[in-house]
């Protein structure tokens, strides 16, 4: 490869700061040191590089990366993304040199969406409780249910909360309430995940929405010290879908053959156009999981031998376990997370870890 590794981290790095919701770094001492590893590593501009490697951070958000968070994914080990940004700092730190752009998806969130329990009600009119499912009852099509994650039916003939209907759409209830039948329907027809419904999570203006410190820290040293712009890419704002992977929503239309959403196309155009591209964050078993997919189905549409250009850092993703009151685990999604990452490996896609030096990495 071009340009060496760097074996030290900047002045300004603790690895304790992995796991403070709270921290927040100093850019002006992000600045000095930037200006420091540009004289003392030769450290060029990104557009002098004659191969483009990009970063590609899923949702590396803090709600996401500390236990303080809304929707913390802890693995099966409870310190899983707390230890992904230890490694994804110190790999940018090292590879600050070869990495061109580092791009951040963004979730962002309102609080009314179909994911999140007070968009439903039940037959009182009182909302659902977050990791709980809704599906359509498979004894009356025109019925949605409410279960728990091993399917136990919680409430029958819940809906949407009709008191959003003037804001979120001009088509009137019936409209709405056949729109989610729909979207019900289309996700299982598309093998997506059942509608799931998530504690609030990554809401635009909250503390949480934001990057985590030590991995927003490691990203403007390397924009700054390689005068690349801190991309991000924001995903997630449609009240009546989800959208795990930044390449699409989990459903594209409407019942009555409307527009719910589009591909993102020109996304997609600059992951592939990279002669490398690495994958980290979280969570493994959603937005990773889905992103790969959709960038592994638009690949093969393309051109399957792109698939060898995406390398997937399988240290710095953690799938989500949600564990009750007393610390039971009540859903895993570790293997749906595992599974995905077979298929990558053998559509072509590289499996590697952060800890291992990049010319080591196949093709690299």
């Amino acid at each position: 490869m071009e340009s060496r590794e760097i074996r030290e981290t900047p002045a300004f790095y603790q690895a304790g700061h992995a796991g403070d919701f709270s921290y927040t770094p100093d850019r002006m001492a992000v600045f000095e040191e930037a200006k420091r590893f540009r004289r003392e590593f030769e450290v060029r501009p990104a557009a002098a590089d004659s191969r483009r490697i990009d970063l590609l951070l899923i949702d590396v958000q803090r709600d996401f990366c500390h236990p303080e968070g809304t929707l913390y994914v802890g693995g099966r080990s409870g310190q899983g993304a707390v230890e992904d940004n230890r490694r994804i700092a110190e790999f940018i730190y090292r590879n600050l040199a070869r990495i061109t752009h580092i791009r951040c998806t963004l979730d962002s969130h309102n609080n009314f969406q179909i994911f999140f329990p007070w968009f439903w009600v039940d037959s009182h009119g009182e909302p659902l409780s977050p990791h709980t499912l809704i599906t359509v009852d498979g004894r009356d099509a025109k019925r949605l249910i409410n279960t728990d994650p091993l399917g136990n039916v919680l409430k029958e003939n819940i809906a949407p909360n009709p008191s959003m209907t003037s804001w979120l759409t001009d088509k009137g209830y019936d409209w709405l309430l056949e729109q989610c039948r729909f979207y019900n329907r289309e996700l299982a027809a598309g093998g997506r995940y059942t509608l799931y419904l998530w504690p609030p999570h990554c809401l635009v203006g909250s503390p949480g929405h934001t990057v985590t410190g030590v991995v927003d820290e490691a990203r403007t040293l390397h924009s700054l010290a390689r005068v690349s712009q801190s991309w991000a890419e924001i995903k997630g704002a449609h009240n009546l879908t989800e959208n795990y992977s930044v390449l699409r929503p989990e459903v594209l239309t409407t019942w009555d053959g409307g527009v719910l959403g589009e591909r993102n196309v020109r996304f997609y155009r600059t992951l592939v156009e990279a002669d490398a591209l690495i994958v980290a964050g979280q969570a493994a078993s959603h937005c990773v999981k889905s992103t790969v997919q959709d960038l592994l189905e638009e690949i093969r549409q393309e051109n399957p031998s792109l698939a060898q250009k995406v390398y997937i850092m399988t240290d710095c993703t953690s799938s989500v376990v949600v564990r009750d009151e007393d610390g039971a685990v009540a859903a895993d999604f570790t293997e749906a997370a595992e599974q995905t990452l077979t298929e990558a490996a053998s559509a072509g896609m590289h499996l590697v870890r952060s800890t291992d030096p990049m010319e080591s990495w196949p093709g690299m």
